[in-house]
């Protein structure tokens, strides 16, 4: 009898092609980040020249004589504002809200781009996230000199709404309260959108207002600084987040896409005959060996008792009493005989053995 349960070989020939693609896998990964030319990246990066970043915006800003000064962390920030600075946040939920009011506070006017609401409840008290556009043309609608001077757009993301008297532009994407301005998105401020439509306007307007602007691209480090103590999760990043749970979840599906039930018993047909003698001597030369001829006895007189009770007509159940009145009836022997020969105590060396074994085959035949 063999199982057919996988082994160390099987399991290997199994996994060994999804472990090789891992590999190349996490090569070309590798290969790829050594070999990727320098710069700056990210979205909205000033110095990126991704589709996502900036470089076209601050080049153009530069060229009618804005001081573009990109700052990573929040004193940085500080130090760079000044009274007549624009200030750009292009991720406001990486900061504390706290913190970025102080900063509103020193700077002429303020872009603040994606906004999520808990930071428009501590800048923007009545403000209010609605639902998010997709990015697409989108016609200003409103009286805004940056929105009416760029005309139409693309722009997207998230929604505002306001208490009347507030102007909003793109269908709620661009808000403008005071000196602060509401962007839902970045989509105009990129290299990849910059020359559609109107958004080079659009953006050229909203960020050229001053002579200085403090490009503020915040950190995760920025998120955890001044709100006192902050879990492990929340130090790492989002996305890696993300990604740790698609590995998890990928090595779960491999898992039980490979994993194989244990399966029947498989009788397969022996390459020698055996004869049965030949077992039951072999068991019997290890009985010996262990010295053991009490367990022996049990085992010879149970099988007496089993093979007797359906002569008997008794069942498998049948009490030592039943079966020891059924045999003495059957055979003509004592009661205090048949019980002593199946249910007596063990045999203290093997000549007392092989007598009872004699004996029990005598009481069988006389029952049959």
């Amino acid at each position: 009898m063999t199982s057919i349960s996988p082994d160390a070989g099987r399991v290997w020939r199994a996994a060994r092609a999804p472990v090789f693609i891992a590999v190349v896998v996490l090569l070309a990964a590798i290969v790829l980040m050594l070999t990727r030319p320098g710069g700056t990246h990210g979205n909205l990066e000033p110095g990126s020249a991704e589709p996502g970043g900036s470089q076209a915006l601050a080049r153009l800003l530069a060229a009618q004589g804005v001081h573009v000064v990109t700052v990573r962390t929040f004193e940085d920030a500080g130090s760079a504002l000044s009274p007549g600075a624009t200030l750009l946040v292009t991720d406001p939920s990486l900061l504390q809200p706290t913190r970025l009011a102080a900063l509103r506070s020193r700077a002429a006017s303020t872009v603040l781009v994606g906004a999520r609401q808990e930071t428009l409840d501590a800048v923007l008290p009545g403000v209010s996230v609605a639902t998010a556009p997709d990015v697409s043309v989108r016609s200003p609608g409103c009286t805004v000199a940056p929105a009416v001077a760029a005309g139409s757009a693309v722009i997207g993301g998230i929604g505002y709404t306001a208490h009347q008297g507030v102007r909003s532009c793109y269908d709620g994407t661009l808000l403008q309260i005071g000196d602060t301005t509401l962007l839902g998105g970045g989509a105009p401020m990129t290299n990849e959108r910059l020359a559609t439509e109107g958004d080079a306007a659009l953006s050229m307007r909203l960020l050229g207002r001053n002579d200085t602007l403090v490009w503020y691209l915040p950190s995760p480090a920025d998120a955890a600084a001044g709100a006192g103590p902050r879990s492990f999760f929340d130090l790492v990043p989002r996305p890696w987040l993300f990604g740790a749970v698609e590995v998890a979840v990928a090595a779960v599906l491999f898992a039980l896409s490979r994993a194989r039930r244990l399966g029947p018993v498989v009788a397969e047909p022996l390459p020698v005959v055996v004869r049965a003698a030949e077992t039951v001597e072999g068991r019997a030369r290890l009985y010996r060996r262990s010295g053991s001829p009490g367990h022996a006895a049990d085992i010879l007189r149970q099988a007496t008792i089993d093979r007797l009770r359906p002569a008997l007509g008794l069942g498998a159940g049948a009490e030592p009493a039943a079966v020891v009145e059924s045999v003495a009836s059957r055979c003509g022997r004592g009661t205090t005989d048949v019980g002593a020969l199946l249910y007596g105590p063990a045999p203290r060396d093997d000549a007392s053995l092989v007598r009872l074994a004699d004996e029990l085959d005598r009481l069988e035949r006389e029952v049959r």
